[in-house]
């Protein structure tokens, strides 16, 4: 057993979504990154790459806290004691017949998997909840014309923030699938509800499969000024 790490508690697992879904592992952990100690990599058994190494102590503390949860989680789910590595388009790299995602906000790392004969695409995103301000500000940015006329001026704070967490949640479990970047325009949430089902359509043609107007459900919690979002894709 490694020793304890400064910056970061134990990774445990949990699901802090609404809708449970069978063969998955969700992990996370608290990280401070004030308290990152020059050993606790080492401490960990984790060896950072050299992007991570040359980085801020913020950037190098939610490094090692998601990298802790991935293989806390793949310990849980498959017995494997691994640490995915940066890919070159900084995607984690998962081992054979494994499917996953990594994510942290403020303080707080999480990530998710489960066997790719199960699950095709897992995308797993943390926010923090935006301000009316800032999220009437960026609205423009972040939702096309159709989910503007339907922004709820009474909910704009929780209603950007979820499209904007749920659209990086879609670009991580997709992104694997079809090879291909995509952006906010691409998509757009139909509906969602406060049981926090959310409800999905692609605007473009990312593979033959993944076409304009497929369909795609997703989930999401919120808890104290955090959003979790959720988006799983079954074989």
């Amino acid at each position: 057993m490694n020793p304890p790490i400064a910056c970061c508690t134990a990774p445990h697992a949990h699901w802090p979504l609404p809708f449970a879904l069978p063969g998955v592992v969700l992990t996370s952990n608290r990280f401070d990154p004030k308290a990152l100690a020059v050993d606790d990599f080492q401490r960990a058994g984790i060896q950072p790459p050299a992007s991570i190494q040359r980085s801020v102590a913020k950037r190098q503390a939610e490094f090692l806290a998601g990298r802790l949860c991935a293989r806390s989680a793949l310990q849980q789910l498959a017995g494997l004691d691994h640490v995915p590595a940066i890919g070159d388009d900084r995607a984690p790299i998962w081992p054979a017949g494994i499917t996953g995602s990594i994510t942290h906000g403020t303080g707080w790392a999480g990530a998710i998997v489960a066997r790719s004969s199960q699950w095709q695409g897992l995308g797993l995103d943390m926010e923090t909840l935006l301000g009316d301000e800032r999220a009437t500000r960026l609205a423009g940015e972040i939702l096309t014309p159709d989910e503007l006329a339907r922004l709820d001026p009474a909910q704009v704070s929780l209603s950007v923030t979820l499209t904007f967490s749920i659209k990086e949640s879609l670009f991580k479990a997709l992104y694997p699938i079809v090879g291909k970047r995509f952006y906010f325009e691409h998509a757009e949430v139909l509906e969602w509800d406060s049981t926090g089902r959310v409800r999905m359509r692609l605007l473009t043609e990312l593979s033959p499969q993944w076409g304009h107007g497929v369909e795609i459900d997703g989930q999401f919690s919120v808890q104290d000024e955090h959003l979790l979002s959720l988006i799983a894709i079954p074989c």
